[in-house]
């Protein structure tokens, strides 16, 4: 195997580490045979002379997107796989001058839900080092074309309690969440679709929260679900074993889709709701309509002076006045008297 092909590989595995997302869980299975020998294997034995544990263990976060690479005439063929049940967008990267490809690198393409797609094809320089391969994945389609569209409210609940809203200073100030809502929920409130869709991607087996954001800012229990306008609704920070839908399934507006609870990037239980885009290789979260149970939710900006990052504010997200039988505006500045009062600052 020549040096280029054995960099290639090894990069192909960095790049699935690189591109993790929350952890997914795994079983071991512990039995003991009639000699009173200690077995352990990853698959349930079909027959076993004593009892048989299984031992859960969360492995290291799961790709969304896997480099493939197999040899040709005279050319390596890199292949990306999508692990999810949408569409991602992809970019290749070579660091170094060992490697040309087909077409140049950085190369972009657009992989189907669960699909792979060939992205180039490499041929060595013939200049000698090592070459290194990075791969970068954005979930979503870039061809996205937002419709005008009023959410359900995702919480089974009567009542209405905003913690944090539009452009957050505490966790809503990057592009992909500065639209989120963070909605202050009781561990174990029944999460409910806020629009149809297809089940795009989950997590369920993180069991931690906390305010490290280094460990801890990517992390959490989800569930994303891809609109039929390639718009994508994410809703947040679940509980344990909290998802109750499975990937590629296809949900009602309505429909019980978790559970929600106080995991990742968080200071209490609460849902996390974002409605995001892919702007071509970035994730956007973009401003949404909801009717709420009282009637219409409106969410405005937080002022400027209180959108300090790492401050946990809810700054000026507020609950608008919910007035039943109103033509359904656009999200805006203007804020309201609230239904119920703010809940305390929650994370993302």
């Amino acid at each position: 195997m020549s040096a280029v092909r054995a960099a290639w590989l090894a990069a192909a595995s960095l790049a699935a580490a690189a591109l993790a997302l929350p952890a997914v869980a795994g079983q071991v299975y512990r039995w003991t045979d009639s000699k009173g020998i200690v077995h352990y294997d990853g698959d349930r034995p079909a027959a076993a002379d004593g009892d048989v544990t299984a031992l859960p263990f969360l492995a290291e976060p799961e790709a969304i997107a896997r480099l493939r690479l197999e040899q040709g005439d005279g050319v390596y063929l890199a292949y990306v796989d999508n692990t999810l049940a949408g569409p991602i967008e992809v970019m290749l990267h070579a660091d170094g001058d060992a490697v040309v490809g087909e077409p140049a690198l950085p190369a972009r393409a657009s992989v189907p839900a669960r699909a792979g797609t060939l992205v180039a094809r490499l041929h060595s320089t013939g200049r000698g080092g090592n070459a290194r391969l990075r791969l970068a994945a954005v979930p979503g389609t870039p061809n996205a074309r937002p419709q005008d569209y009023e959410y359900a409210y995702p919480l089974q609940s009567a009542s209405v309690r905003v913690g944090q809203g539009y452009g957050g200073g505490f966790s809503h100030q990057s592009a992909e969440n500065h639209y989120a809502v963070d909605l202050a929920a009781d561990t174990g409130t029944t999460v409910l679709a806020a629009r149809e869709g297809t089940v795009m991607q989950i997590a369920s087996d993180f069991d931690k929260a906390s305010l490290d954001a280094e460990r801890f800012g990517g992390r959490a229990n989800f569930v994303r679900i891809l609109h039929d306008d390639g718009t994508m609704a994410v809703y947040a920070h679940l509980a344990t074993d909290g998802v109750l839908v499975r990937l590629g399934q296809r949900v009602r507006r309505g429909q019980p889709i978790g559970l929600s609870g106080n995991t990742g990037f968080s200071t209490g239980p609460h849902l996390h709701f974002v409605v995001q885009v892919n702007r071509g290789m970035r994730l956007e979260s973009i401003p949404f309509r909801m009717f709420g149970p009282g009637g219409i939710l409106r969410f405005s900006e937080a002022r400027p002076s209180e959108a300090r990052p790492g401050e946990a504010r809810p700054g000026e997200a507020r609950l608008g006045e919910a007035r039943p039988g109103e033509a359904p505006p656009r999200p805006s500045a203007e804020t309201g008297r609230a239904p119920a009062p703010p809940a305390r600052p929650v994370g993302r």
